[in-house]
């Protein structure tokens, strides 16, 4: 029962961070509670110990938060863009996340947007129960999530745990789905890096057939195919090109 308080309070920061600028504006309407801590005596150690596992789960709870999103794909993709060019740390890796995030946030304002309309914003006029508010922010994630999932990634839990598979994917627990989604999110990823790589790996090869015919063995490839790789990126207007496929790829 513990663990699943634990899981169901997650899903509820989850709803309020995927809710984004919606919530922001109306957190000034709301005060915050007061949090009063006592180790002394008369406290229950089991209390103690909760409170304590609580803080700890909310420490993780950023990298479980962008897990349960489309960061994943969009920061791996990203990635590999950047190592096809050859060009180290530029864009440095700061711009990036930079950029993964904004992203994240525009193909999240769906579902973020739902999640305040149907959960957040009554649960703070007190219309709803948290249990109502939960299993409404669960209901959106497990819709997003579940359009970008994958029945083999789905199954190999079912497998590994030898249990039977539901008949649909509603009836898939949520410890189920968070990493059959996440191994899915990693396999598009990887597609589109692979075929990010070909235009520029067939670059690298036609310099470095190039040099070998001019008998420049000494001269390192990379130093001539990067100006080269770098003009062809900009003249197809690769940054359009990159994030339009990954905002695409959500549909």
């Amino acid at each position: 029962m513990r663990v699943k308080r634990v899981l169901r309070f997650l899903l509820l920061m989850l709803g309020m961070i995927a809710s984004g600028s919606a919530f922001a504006q109306s957190a000034t309407k709301f005060g915050l509670p007061g949090i009063a801590l006592n180790f002394g005596q008369g406290v229950d150690l089991v209390d103690t110990l909760e409170l304590l596992i609580l803080f700890t789960v909310i420490t993780l709870a950023p990298a479980i938060l962008i897990l349960c999103t489309s960061f994943t794909r969009i920061i791996v993709v990203l990635s590999f863009m950047r190592q096809a060019i050859g060009t180290q740390q530029m864009p440095p890796n700061q711009l990036l996340v930079g950029l993964a995030l904004f992203l994240s946030i525009f193909v999240m304002k769906p579902t973020g947007e739902a999640i305040y309309n149907q959960a957040i914003s009554p649960y703070m006029d007190k219309k709803i129960t948290t249990v109502q508010a939960l299993d409404v922010i669960e209901l959106n994630l497990r819709s997003f999530m579940s359009k970008q999932i994958r029945k083999t990634d789905i199954g190999l839990f079912y497998a590994v745990t030898n249990t039977p598979a539901p008949n649909t994917i509603d009836d898939v627990p949520i410890h189920f789905l968070i990493p059959a989604f996440i191994i899915s999110e990693l396999k598009t990823a990887f597609q589109i890096g692979f075929l990010l790589y070909i235009p520029f790996l067939i670059l690298d090869m036609v310099v470095a057939a190039v040099l070998m015919a001019m008998g420049m063995m000494m001269l390192p490839p990379v130093v001539v195919s990067l100006p080269f790789k770098l003009l062809l990126f900009v003249l197809v207007d690769g940054w359009h090109l990159v994030t339009g496929s990954i905002l695409r790829s959500f549909n």
